[in-house]
């Protein structure tokens, strides 16, 4: 089976895990998930650090309240813009309370005329990870360009602990991240 089929079953397979997981959890448990940042995200989220983040979409890991204590910390908040599938994906300044306005993809990007930054620190979103801190996205391939060329900032996936596979097929394109959060742990190399 060529590569892109089974990267296709894995992303319907763990689409339908973390759904069936993010459905499970109690109001509780939803509550205090990424509520609040780990020691050593809240250690690189220094003042003046450029922190993108995202908006997320269904059942994927919110980071929003991450988003919120960064910003608490002195950090300045981007969220991605992106403008078709082939296009490079840029980060925007953003705030909250910014109006976002509808993307493809069912994105909620910033307005087209905010600010473009360079994040420090990117919090990506996935549909799977390994050990080795690979990641399976949506297939577009845009955080892998845009990790690529951003040099010295630092991936950390935003994912639900079920999201975790053994060994996820990658091409020479796919980019590693940094760490992995999920609600329940910190992952990193």
């Amino acid at each position: 089976m060529p590569q892109s089929d089974v990267k296709s079953d894995l992303r319907r397979k763990f689409r339908a895990t973390r759904d069936n997981f993010v459905a499970n959890l109690t109001s509780g448990e939803a509550a205090i998930s990424f509520s609040c940042l780990p020691s050593p995200l809240a250690q690189l989220c220094t003042p003046g650090k450029i922190v993108a983040g995202y908006v997320a979409i269904g059942s994927e890991a919110d980071p929003a309240k991450l988003l919120t204590a960064a910003a608490e910390q002195g950090c300045t908040l981007a969220l991605p813009y992106v403008t078709s599938k082939t296009s490079p994906m840029r980060f925007l300044q953003w705030q909250a309370g910014d109006p976002l306005e509808n993307g493809p993809f069912g994105l909620s990007q910033p307005k087209a005329d905010a600010p473009e930054v360079t994040p420090d620190i990117v919090l990506v979103p996935l549909v799977a990870f390994d050990t080795q801190l690979m990641r399976l996205g949506q297939g577009a391939g845009h955080y892998d360009r845009a990790l690529s060329v951003l040099g010295n900032s630092i991936a950390i996936g935003v994912a639900w602990s079920v999201q975790l596979a053994e060994n996820l097929p990658s091409d020479p394109w796919d980019m590693p991240m940094d760490a992995v959060l999920t609600e329940s742990s910190w992952i990193s190399r």
